[in-house]
């Protein structure tokens, strides 16, 4: 249990870190990051497309199966050039994909932070409002109040780099307290046995 809930930590870590590194890149380079993005998403999807199209018109059997794969492989070929041509159309919508998935990981915060208050750690309370926080960012972002597209990568960035530090924070006070709780346990069973 003790491998697996250093594994889980050590997972939940990284991501964290990650999602802060995410957020510094997007801050320093939110231009060229975005474009980036949009020119590896539009050249993805057209690449898939024409391998679809390509196997069906080399394919001797015409199947309803293979016929659905075809006209699905012209949709993302078509939608993959879209992107291609006006990535700025896809810009604009990475605010409310990003904001969608800060508010998830807002609540999982909120939720660890009630689970911090049952486990009676007094400071849950901070582990809360950080979740909080980070809906409320989440629906700014879903909401977009912001036009110009630099300013919304760099706002992306910054909330992804609080993400992943309060993640952090509100990681190290959960396994304080589940550490804390084993020793008390641990402490209890030793005493038993003495009194034995």
């Amino acid at each position: 249990m003790a491998d697996f809930l250093k594994g889980l930590k050590a997972n939940y870590t990284i991501s964290a870190v990650l999602c802060a590194l995410l957020g510094l890149v997007l801050v320093i380079w939110p231009g060229t990051t975005s474009q980036i993005i949009c020119m590896l998403l539009g050249g993805v999807l057209l690449a898939y497309g024409m391998i679809q199209i390509a196997i069906y018109l080399f394919n001797r059997e015409r199947t309803i199966i293979s016929q659905g794969m075809m006209l699905l492989g012209i949709v993302f070929a078509v939608v993959g050039l879209w992107i291609l041509l006006k990535p700025e159309m896809i810009i604009m919508a990475v605010p409310v994909i990003v904001g969608v998935l800060i508010v998830i990981h807002g609540v999982h915060n909120i939720v660890q932070a009630i689970a911090l208050k049952k486990d009676g750690y007094e400071n849950w309370w901070v582990a809360f409002l950080l979740g909080v926080f980070t809906v409320l960012f989440g629906g700014v972002l879903i909401y977009n109040p912001f036009e110009a597209v630099e300013l919304v990568v760099r706002i992306i960035g910054i909330f992804l780099i609080y993400d992943g530090v309060s993640d952090i924070w509100i990681l190290s006070r959960v396994f304080k307290v589940k550490r804390d709780k084993e020793r008390i346990i641990d402490a209890q069973f030793v005493d038993l046995d003495e009194e034995d």
